[in-house]
C-alpha cells in the first residue's frame, strides 16, 4: 500500500530518523500512514543498508579483510563491519590511514569515522573547507556531516529530523448570522485538521538548507579537525601542543588565528626553542614542518653512522638538546654529515699518532670526547678541520721522529700541506734537517733547522732562499772532502728537495 500523505522527501526523513535512533521495522511507531508491516521492514532494512561504508582499517587491509554489512539485531538493524578471513587473527585495535580507531569488534572508538583527506593534491581537487597547520604537518579537508548532533538528524549536512515537531489542524468556521424573522444561518465547516506529522520537519528554503549544512559541516568539521591534529600530532609526541587550544579549535577559530595561539603557548616555544635562538643570531626562523625535518635527517645520519644512541635519543616532547643547538646555529644536514666524517674517518679511525697529537695540540680532548668535539655546533665547520688537519701534520711529524707544535702544524695546513704531503715530506725533512744543522755550526752558517727544511721540502714562503742555504752547505761539505760528492744526506736530491 502507497504511503498516505506524505512526500517522498519527508518518507526519506522519517527513515533516516529511524536508522539514526537505531530504531527498528518491527515498532509499530515507525510505520508510516498506510504502510504494512511488510513494506515497513524493507524500507526501514534498505535504509540500513544505505548508510556509507566505513574506510578498511590499515590492519584489515592487510589481513585481507572485507567490509559487509551485518545484521545486529530484529527488524531490519544493521551496520557495516570489517569482517576477517576465517582463523585470522583481530588486532584489539584497528586505525584507518583518515585517523579513525576501532575497537576488534568494529565499534569506532575515536574519530569521526568519516574520510579526512590528507593529500594536498586532493584538496586542490575539491576546493573544500580547508585546515591547514604547521607549515605542511597536517591538512585537514572536512566532509559533509551525517549523524545525530543534539535532537535533529542530519544526512549530507542537511537537517532531516527535529523532535517534537507536529502541524496543528484549521480551526472551524463562524456560524453565519439569521435574518430577522427568519431562520439563522448554519454554521460554517470546520476547517480540515493538518495531517500529523510528529518528528518530521517540513521543507526548508534552499537558503535555509544552505544555512544549515554549512553550520553542521563546520561544526563536524572543527570536532573532526581536533581529533585528526590530536592523532597526528601524537605521532611526533607534540599532543601536548594541542589539548590546551581544543576550545579554540571547536569554536571555529581560524587557521591563521589557530597558528599564532599555538605558538604563543609555553609547550610550543619549548618544543621549538632553536627558533627563538635563531633570531637572535640574526637567522630566520624556519617553520615546524622544515624543522622536524631537519631532526629527522639528523637523526637519520647518526644512526647510519653508527654514532651511540646518546646523540639520537630524543626525551619528552620529542626534543633533542643537541638537535637543538644544530637547528640553532643553521647547521643543514649536509653539514653535520661531514661533521661525522671528519671525525669518524680522519680521527677515529686514524693512526695513534694523529690522536696524540690533537690531545697534545689541543689539551682537555680526551678519546670519548672527540665526537663530541667535532659535532659540536658552536665550532665552525673550517675550524674543525683546521684543528684535524694540523693533528694529521703533527701525527705525520711524530711518525718520521720530529717534534713540532701545533702553531707550526696549522701553518702548514694553512699553506695547503695534505696528510698524504705531510707523510712523505716528513720523512725527508727527517734526513735533511740534522745534516744541515751540524754542517751549519761547522762552516759557521746561518743555522740551517728542521724549519728551513719544511720551508723548502713543502715550497712555503722563503722556500728559494732555504735551498739556496742548503746547495751552499752541500757545496762547502763536497769542497771539503776533496771534491766528492760527499757521504752527507744534505747532498742527496730527493723529491722535493732541489
Amino acid at each position: 500500500m502507497p504511503v498516505k500523505g506524505l512526500t517522498q522527501a519527508e518518507i526519506d526523513a522519517a527513515t533516516a530518523a529511524v536508522v539514526a535512533t537505531g530504531g527498528k521495522s518491527t515498532d509499530r511507531a515507525n510505520r508510516l500512514p498506510g504502510e504494512t508491516a511488510t513494506e515497513a521492514n524493507a524500507r526501514i532494512t534498505a535504509a540500513y543498508k544505505n548508510q556509507p561504508k566505513p574506510e578498511l582499517t590499515q590492519e584489515g587491509k592487510a589481513a585481507g579483510a572485507t567490509m559487509e554489512f551485518v545484521r545486529t539485531g530484529a527488524g531490519g538493524v544493521g551496520t557495516y563491519k570489517e569482517i576477517y578471513p576465517i582463523g585470522t587473527p583481530i588486532s584489539e585495535t584497528r586505525t584507518t590511514e583518515y585517523g579513525n580507531t576501532y575497537d576488534a569488534q568494529g565499534n569506532l572508538i575515536s574519530g569521526s569515522g568519516k574520510k579526512i583527506k590528507t593529500d594536498p593534491a586532493s584538496l586542490a581537487k575539491k576546493g573544500s573547507n580547508i585546515f591547514q597547520m604547521l607549515g605542511g604537518i597536517l591538512y585537514f579537508s572536512g566532509e559533509p556531516f551525517t549523524g545525530v548532533e543534539g535532537n535533529k538528524t542530519y544526512k549530507d549536512g542537511i537537517e532531516v529530523k527535529s523532535e517534537g515537531t507536529s502541524s496543528t489542524g484549521g480551526t472551524g468556521g463562524t456560524g453565519g448570522t439569521g435574518g430577522t424573522g427568519g431562520t439563522g444561518g448554519t454554521g460554517g465547516t470546520g476547517g480540515v485538521g493538518g495531517t500529523s506529522n510528529t518528528g518530521i520537519t517540513g521543507l526548508k528554503t534552499d537558503a535555509q538548507i544552505a544555512a544549515e549544512t554549512l553550520a553542521a559541516t563546520q561544526k563536524a568539521d572543527r570536532q573532526s579537525a581536533y581529533d585528526l591534529l590530536y592523532s597526528q600530532f601524537k605521532l611526533y609526541g607534540l599532543e601536548s601542543l594541542v589539548e590546551p587550544l581544543k576550545g579554540l579549535i571547536t569554536s571555529g577559530a581560524s587557521p591563521s588565528e589557530f597558528t599564532i595561539k599555538l605558538r604563543e603557548t609555553e609547550a610550543y616555544k619549548r618544543r621549538f626553542a632553536a627558533n627563538a635562538q635563531r633570531i637572535q643570531k640574526g637567522l630566520k626562523a624556519i617553520s615546524e614542518a622544515e624543522y622536524l625535518g631537519l631532526e629527522d635527517q639528523y637523526q637519520n645520519i647518526m644512526r647510519n653512522y653508527g654514532l651511540p644512541a646518546e646523540y639520537y635519543t630524543r626525551g619528552d616532547m620529542g626534543i633533542q638538546e643537541g638537535f637543538e643547538k644544530f637547528i640553532a646555529n643553521d647547521v643543514s644536514a649536509t653539514e653535520l654529515e661531514d661533521r661525522v666524517l671528519t671525525a669518524q674517518q680522519r680521527v677515529m679511525n686514524a693512526n695513534p699518532e694523529v690522536l696524540a697529537s690533537l690531545k697534545q695540540f689541543y689539551p682537555g680532548i680526551t678519546n670519548g670526547d672527540i665526537l663530541a668535539y667535532t659535532l659540536d655546533p658552536t665550532k665552525a665547520l673550517t675550524d674543525i678541520k683546521r684543528k684535524v688537519t694540523a693533528a694529521e701534520i703533527g701525527g705525520s711529524a711524530m711518525q718520521a721522529g720530529l717534534g713540532i707544535s701545533g702553531t707550526r702544524a696549522e701553518e702548514l695546513g694553512a699553506a695547503g700541506i695534505t696528510k698524504a704531503q705531510a707523510q712523505q715530506g716528513f720523512q725527508t725533512v727527517a734526513e735533511v734537517a740534522p745534516r744541515g744543522g751540524v754542517l751549519s755550526e761547522i762552516y759557521k752558517q746561518s743555522p740551517y733547522t728542521q724549519q728551513t727544511a719544511e720551508t723548502e721540502v713543502f715550497g712555503l714562503a722563503g722556500s728559494t732562499e732555504a735551498a739556496k742555504q742548503r746547495k751552499k752547505l752541500t757545496s762547502l761539505e763536497t769542497a771539503a772532502f776533496g771534491g766528492s760528492a760527499g757521504a752527507g744526506a744534505i747532498a742527496r736530491d730527493r723529491a722535493g728537495v732541489l
